[in-house]
């Protein structure tokens, strides 16, 4: 009889959990795994608007040989590679030289930091568009007093892309600053003391004790930064629209452009499988690789 009483408390309890996760798990079904779904099964056919015929790969076999598609992803690797870890050794830096701050003092920091973070893209994209202008822009009056000539930031391939990453790298340092002073304040001071006392330098104090202690943080960042550097779109629409001559071109630039402009929502479909694909993949490695020294 006691058992019959628990099983039915338990079956009440499970019921009743399950009935507060039901709206937030309704939302995540309709508009999460539906559009998923329904992007994988659009990849394989040819869909305009206009018809709708089943095609199998041949979306994806365009993909692989078109060399547009093919320059895109090579240059949202390019700035994944460059933009990520710069923005983990930056946000570290800052965050180790004000971790032990004053309050107010680490607080303007965090804030002055983060501002770019929770601004409008808009916003940073116009001022940054004043900064690369060719002719009046601060970056070229800077350059032109060491006898530099005017170069052309956004409207030069040589130069574009890199001049996108600085931007992104701007808009993606403030989260992970915020996380590491957070995470340092919780390191035991003991421990560093006790490091000192053994005659541990500074390098191997932060090789032995605060890296390993900061590794769950770091985890963390290193994945959400890799993703939304892949999902870098913003940026790229409004201040250079993927050119000059495609060189700065993302997978997520060119999904827009097939679906919105062009009506081709099979390849753009197909396009946003394969990004999915390489960031599921990256983050699994990521997670392997760094996350096996992790303790929670």
């Amino acid at each position: 009889m006691e058992t019959v009483i628990k099983k039915k408390r338990w079956n009440r309890e499970w019921l009743t959990s399950y009935l507060f996760l039901l709206p937030a798990l309704s939302f995540f079904l309709i508009f999460v795994v539906t559009p998923m779904v329904k992007g994988i099964y659009i990849s394989f056919f040819n869909y305009t608007g206009a018809k709708f015929d089943f095609i199998g790969l041949e979306n994806y076999t365009y993909l692989f040989h078109n060399e547009v598609f093919l320059k895109a992803l090579r240059n949202t690797v390019m700035l994944v590679v460059a933009a990520v870890p710069i923005v983990i050794i930056f946000s570290l830096f800052v965050s180790m030289n004000i971790y032990k701050k004053s309050e107010r003092l680490r607080s303007f920091f965090r804030a002055i930091f983060y501002l770019p973070a929770v601004s409008s893209v808009v916003s940073i994209t116009v001022v940054w568009g004043w900064i690369y202008h060719p002719n009046f822009g601060v970056l070229n009056y800077i350059t032109s007093l060491f006898g530099i000539q005017p170069i052309s930031w956004l409207g030069d391939a040589r130069f574009a892309l890199a001049a996108i990453i600085v931007v992104l790298i701007t808009t993606s340092v403030g989260q992970p600053i915020i996380l590491y002073t957070a995470s340092l304040g919780n390191i035991p001071s003991t421990y560093i003391e006790a490091a000192e006392i053994d005659g541990a330098n500074n390098w191997q104090i932060f090789r032995k004790i605060i890296w390993p202690l900061l590794m769950p943080t770091s985890l963390y960042v290193i994945i959400i930064t890799t993703i939304n550097s892949f999902q870098c779109f913003a940026l790229i629409k409004l201040l250079t629209a993927g050119g000059p001559f495609y060189s700065t071109t993302t997978i997520m630039y060119e999904v827009y452009e097939k679906a919105f402009t062009l009506a081709q929502y099979g390849i753009a479909s197909a396009m946003g499988v394969i990004l999915a694909i390489v960031i599921v993949t990256i983050s699994i490695i990521q997670f392997r690789y760094f996350g096996k020294d992790v303790e929670y």
